[in-house]
């Protein structure tokens, strides 16, 4: 089965995916539905190569496979939204959205805010106890601790937070760096979803191809039996 690392742009976003040439239409537009959050039955597919339009994946039967068109690996699949009810940048301009700010003479009135509890429990600039070296070292004690836990060549989960997803990869360094202090941890990705090929500002720690090396903090890391996930495991078997 054959895969292919893609581009994947919309109106609102753009990413990479790896793709097999077995899926068909119908499949990739389920797969494209939670990245674009275009809705399949108003997704319109277009090819590009290099910025030039080679095709369009419409006007043919759902179950065609992706390898009946002239794609190859890093080309790009353009995704329009037809849907002629939506607005036109409702999910990238801010200024559609109503904000709503609480005074800071009201918020510091608050006792359920995370400033009454850092004052309760003189925390942060609150703690007149705990200096910011005294702070920023204890930090990196955690750090380091969290690290002697990790070997290269472990296999492991990265969370670095917030909406980004879980990415697996293997350990290939462990260590300090010359880019921040404090102990990082060196991984590459099992896909082109991180910043670097082991090497950053010229100094070279790992070595891995490009977009699948990625330094995190140790306590990001989790090790185990992380296997590289199947991403066409519920695809039709070929």
């Amino acid at each position: 089965m054959s895969i292919l690392n893609v581009f994947v742009t919309s109106e609102n976003n753009s990413t990479e995916l790896r793709l097999s040439k077995a899926s068909t239409i119908d499949n990739i537009k389920t797969k494209l539905e939670p990245i674009t959050g275009i809705s399949s039955s108003f997704q319109q597919l277009q090819l590009y190569h290099n910025d030039t339009f080679v095709t369009s994946l419409e006007g043919h039967p759902p179950e065609t496979m992706l390898g009946a068109f002239p794609i190859e690996n890093l080309w790009t699949i353009h995704v329009i939204d037809t849907n002629p009810s939506r607005v036109k940048g409702q999910y990238n301009d801010v200024s559609l959205v109503k904000k709503f700010e609480l005074p800071d003479e009201e918020y510091e009135k608050r006792t359920d805010s995370v400033l009454a509890f850092k004052k309760r429990n003189n925390l942060g600039r609150f703690n007149d106890a705990v200096s910011d070296t005294s702070s920023t070292s204890a930090q990196n004690h955690v750090l380091e601790e969290a690290a002697k836990s990790i070997k290269i060549g472990d296999r492991c989960e990265v969370d670095i937070g917030g909406d980004a997803m879980k990415r697996r990869g293997a350990v290939r360094y462990i260590g300090l760096t010359e880019f921040q202090p404090g102990a990082w941890v060196g991984v590459q990705y099992d896909e082109p979803l991180g910043k670097n090929d082991g090497s950053v500002q010229g100094v070279r720690y790992f070595t891995c191809p490009a977009n699948y090396g990625s330094f995190v903090r140790p306590d990001k890391v989790q090790t185990g039996d992380f296997p590289e996930e199947d991403l066409f495991a519920d695809d039709e078997d070929m």
